[in-house]
């Protein structure tokens, strides 16, 4: 068992130590506020504190686990060891606080100072430490930790690792169903004297296919490839600026979701709206779960619209056990730093939380609409996240959208991308 000495615990200490040793390295471990008996312990062992004891590897510690509330920090960031560092302390093994550094980020501490908005009132990356130091393009606390496991495998052979492996999960947002079908003479009818389309009369009139339509191509690539994706429907009861999905009510729409329902794994896709109203989240959980016949214990909010700690927290309330919204809507990366779920600390309750959080870095509408990229530059940006992932053993979430991947003409050579990268997964 790995011991570990500091001179008081609180609950920051204890999550962070858990994820770390227990969830990351599969380490049996234990905290002591004991200096005595740490000292006399025989067995591998770390000192966080400012005691420097034989035989112990030891982190200096900055002062944020034991801190309670939430105040700006200093973060000033070098680049060491092929990578971006904060917190730095002096007298240790170690020239930062890991555990403090991977708190700061995993907690989304950022996040709950003072910040500017982007357009839609979300947080903006930009003002993000991962932003302005560089390294939001990679899972940055995964890297601090397999070198730190390096450090104590090298200071302890007798501590044996769990072994982690790569993972890939594609996941899709259904937050337009169909381009054409389903919406009516009206809405169809002011969508003709706006825009005139071919397409969409023989869509209506002529029998083929809605050009947003994907889904049996997907469910046909999802068993060729053996993949187990996970889908996540918004069933907002209302139309409005930004949800613009057939509304549940529609029996296409109720059996899309029921068919989808009894072929993978489902979610909700909470409304715009719902940022709004907790009663309008639940409703939406109980609509989808009514249409589905399914428990829903998985989210991911529309737009990654979120703001903590009150989404999170509404989730938790809802019965929402694991999100997937942990990422932004505005520029590909890792938002949290980390290439691995792990469960949120909520720091407006001082507490760590049962709802999972799940961080996605790869999403199409980034690429086309924030970024401006075309598909090409996508392909490779999509490469660059799944290598990343692949080298730490992490997990990489994707999250296309079935508009991307049907035949719009607005979406050409998306459908090309997807399928060339699933090949490229199977090599």
């Amino acid at each position: 068992m790995l011991l570990i000495y500091s001179s008081k615990t609180s609950a920051r200490l204890q999550y962070i130590c858990k994820y770390i040793f227990s969830e990351t390295f599969g380490v049996s471990y234990s905290i002591t506020t004991n200096e005595s008996g740490f000292e006399s312990y025989e067995g591998p062992k770390i000192s966080y504190s400012k005691l420097n004891f034989k035989d112990a590897y030891h982190i200096q510690p900055h002062t944020l686990l034991f801190e309670t509330g939430i105040v700006p920090q200093k973060t000033e960031s070098t680049y060491e060891n092929e990578s971006v560092t904060f917190f730095h302390t002096s007298g240790g093994d170690h020239s930062f606080d890991i555990l403090a550094a991977s708190f700061y980020l995993m907690s989304r501490y950022e996040e709950y100072l003072p910040y500017t908005s982007d357009m839609y009132g979300r947080y903006a990356h930009e003002n993000s430490l991962a932003h302005k130091a560089g390294f939001l393009h990679v899972p940055l606390i995964n890297l601090w930790l397999n070198r730190f496991q390096v450090s104590l495998a090298s200071c302890f052979p007798v501590l044996k690792f769990r072994s982690q492996n790569f993972k890939f999960l594609p996941s899709y947002d259904i937050d337009i169903a169909w381009s054409y079908r389903e919406k009516g003479i009206v809405r169809n009818a002011a969508g003709f004297l706006k825009s005139p389309s071919v397409v969409r009369f023989k869509t209506l009139f002529g029998g083929h296919k809605d050009p947003y339509d994907s889904y049996e191509y997907l469910h046909t690539l999802h068993i060729e490839n053996s993949l187990s994706p996970h889908y996540f429907f918004l069933v907002a009861k209302q139309t409005g600026t930004y949800d613009k999905n057939i509304l549940p009510r529609n029996k296409a729409m109720q059996e899309l979701i029921t068919e989808h329902a009894n072929k993978y794994n489902l979610g909700l896709h909470p409304s715009w709206k719902s940022n709004d109203a907790f009663s309008i989240l639940q409703n939406e959980k109980n609509k989808l779960e009514e249409i589905s016949g399914r428990n829903i214990s998985t989210s991911r909010q529309h737009y990654i619209k979120f703001h903590l700690p009150a989404t999170y927290q509404n989730l938790i309330k809802c019965g929402i056990t694991d999100d997937y919204s942990m990422g932004y809507g505005s520029i590909n990366g890792f938002r949290a730093s980390v290439a691995t779920s792990y469960m949120w600390y909520d720091l407006a309750e001082e507490k760590s939380t049962i709802l999972r959080i799940h961080p996605f870095c790869f999403m199409d509408a980034n690429c086309l609409y924030e970024q401006k990229l075309t598909p090409a530059e996508s392909y490779n940006e999509l490469l660059h996240f799944y290598q990343i992932c692949r080298k730490v053993n992490g997990t990489l979430i994707t999250i296309f959208h079935n508009n991307f991947l049907g035949t719009d003409k607005k979406f050409s050579g998306w459908k090309e991308l997807y399928e060339k990268f699933i090949r490229q997964l199977q090599q």
